[in-house]
């Protein structure tokens, strides 16, 4: 069997780690599976791309689309155009994407056009707001996906109300729980961490990159003046988007205990996040690794694609009013924050079960391995 794997954004890196290592373990054992990596360059961005290859032990992709920059239609041309010829030059016999990125949508397109199956890992997510880029993506992947790979019952729910078969779904968990579980012991701390003398459950750390709390100059100050007014006298450890960091020098904030930093690699972010007395975010994807982790989340957002992490976990949806804050920060304060627990199936073994069920749907041959002494 071969099998492409479609990388293009942070996100991404995370959620094939895992598969790649599944992958290599079964053809130790002498199965006929190999795979292609390709990179669209979608990220280019060192600490958002490259750091994650290296921290993560992913193996240098095979091929490295470049399409990064431009508008999203640019992007999206730009990586079709280019995973096009990709696959003509190396055909597969499946393609594995994952996530919702921009990757993800152009990349199934591309396969689907040229008769190639594709299998989508976290597929079934659904927030209901249109307006988010990766809501379309995920509506228009899963439209032609051949096989979710889901990472909860209310994504099987989801694909079930849409039409796809109990045959198509196949429930296996979440790879991005897999990484976070395998690389939790080798968490480092970033710069910041000495530079600013934190304490373990004494300081927030913030993300913030969405449209609705970043793009307007006078909604950004507010909702920053907000979270400082209720941290009480704890550093806030501010790690910029790119997108962000734009609009933040036109405000100009300056707050003796707000820390600025660059963005961080996989493993110093994490360190920072486990160590937390809460995150602040407007991310999908760390509202998982928190739940894991056991750490207060606070989500600025109307919607959620990741309920589990509200239902079972540490997570709670504010929206986007700033005055939602007060209050929640007052439950963190006073202790009366919920503990949560983990969702199922996500227990580090994800990939493996991936890895097993492709093995099965193209009925992979296992040979002897040859050990010489």
């Amino acid at each position: 069997m071969k099998l492409t794997i479609i990388a293009g954004a942070r996100p991404n890196f995370m959620k094939i780690a895992p598969i790649i290592a599944a992958i290599e373990e079964k053809k130790r054992e002498g199965y006929r599976i190999s795979y292609r990596l390709v990179h669209t360059g979608q990220h280019y961005d060192k600490n958002m791309s490259d750091s994650f290859f290296e921290q993560l032990g992913i193996p240098a992709p095979h091929a490295n689309l470049s399409a990064g920059g431009g508008s999203q239609a640019e992007q999206t041309a730009s990586i079709m155009v280019r995973f096009e010829q990709e696959l003509i030059e190396n055909p597969c016999d499946m393609i594995l994407v994952v996530g919702d990125v921009t990757s993800t949508m152009a990349c199934a397109i591309v396969a689907k056009k040229l008769k190639i199956k594709v299998a989508h890992v976290e597929a079934g997510i659904r927030s209901g707001d249109i307006t988010m880029p990766e809501e379309i993506n995920r509506l228009v992947t899963d439209s032609i996906t051949d096989y979710f790979f889901t990472t909860s019952v209310i994504a099987n729910t989801n694909l079930q109300k849409e039409g796809k078969t109990n045959e198509q779904i196949i429930f296996v968990g979440n790879t991005m729980i897999d990484t976070l579980l395998q690389q939790r012991a080798r968490f480092i701390a970033p710069p910041i961490w000495e530079a600013a003398k934190l304490q373990p459950k004494e300081y927030i750390v913030m993300t913030l990159h969405r449209p609705a709390n970043v793009d307007e100059e006078a909604n950004l100050a507010l909702l920053i003046g907000e979270i400082m007014r209720n941290t009480r006298d704890l550093p806030v450890i501010f790690p910029v988007h790119p997108r962000t960091a734009k609009n933040l020098e036109k405000i100009a904030v300056d707050h003796p205990r707000l820390f600025l930093v660059p963005p961080l690699s996989y493993l110093e972010f994490n360190y920072l996040v486990e160590r937390a007395k809460a995150v602040v975010t407007d991310s999908g994807g760390i509202t998982e690794e928190t739940t894991v982790m056991g750490v207060p989340c606070m989500t600025l957002r109307d919607t959620t694609e990741r309920p589990e992490t509200c239902i079972t976990g540490t997570n709670e949806l504010l929206g986007t009013d700033p005055a939602a804050l007060a209050p929640a920060m007052d439950k963190l304060f006073s202790g009366q924050w919920k503990k949560g627990a983990i969702p199922a199936l996500w227990d580090g073994n994800t990939a493996k079960r991936i890895t097993q069920k492709l093995i099965e749907l193209f009925a992979v041959k296992q040979e002897p391995v040859v050990v010489y002494e």
